[in-house]
C-alpha cells in the first residue's frame, strides 16, 4: 500500500488479489475523513 502526493491529490494503491492495485485519487478532506473511518473501525475491532 502506498500514499504519494500529486498537485492538490492525495494517489492510494493498494494491492488486491489477483496482482492488480485498487488506485483512489482524494482530495485532503476525503483523506481525513478515510482516516476517521479506519480509526474508529480499528478502535472497536482492538478493544
Amino acid at each position: 500500500m502506498e500514499v504519494t502526493k500529486e498537485g492538490r491529490s492525495l494517489i492510494l494503491r493498494v494491492p488486491i488479489d489477483g496482482g492488480g492495485r485498487l488506485v483512489l485519487e482524494l482530495n485532503a478532506e476525503e483523506a481525513g475523513n478515510l482516516k476517521d473511518c479506519l480509526l474508529g473501525v480499528t478502535d472497536s475491532v482492538a478493544s
